[in-house]
């Protein structure tokens, strides 16, 4: 078995506790959907996420806590900060052990997001 690495963005309006939690339970969802993880977190090695530096109101990976992942190692950090990069952005990468290739791997942009990879289908 293989470890993957799975990746994801969205954005949010304002930097509030609510909506980068939204936010981040919306993505996190999809990801594990998309990748028919939703049963299983035993599956997840570990889970990273970023926001830019103008989101911090709260730890995104609050929200897997509250979808029941409390033994997944999960970490916070801040992007660099980039001039003209996507503002109020939520990044994540999760490593999973699976038996698919890589190019089976579903990543996932949301929101605003979908503008940093128009070359991934769930960003259409």
């Amino acid at each position: 078995m293989a470890v993957r690495g799975l990746r994801g963005a969205t954005s949010v309006l304002q930097n509030t506790r609510e909506e980068i939690l939204e936010a981040a339970r919306e993505l996190l969802r999809e990801m594990l959907r998309a990748n028919e993880l939703e049963n299983d977190f035993d599956e997840i090695v570990s889970i990273l996420f970023t926001t830019t530096p103008d989101l911090n109101a709260t730890f995104p990976a609050e929200a897997a806590r509250e979808l029941g992942m409390h033994q997944v190692p999960l970490l916070c950090a801040s992007e660099i900060d980039v001039p003209g990069r996507l503002p109020r952005c939520v990044r994540m990468l999760m490593h999973v052990n699976t038996d698919k290739p890589q190019k089976a791997m579903v990543h996932i942009y949301l929101r605003e997001a979908k503008a940093l990879r128009p070359d991934v289908r769930s960003a259409q």
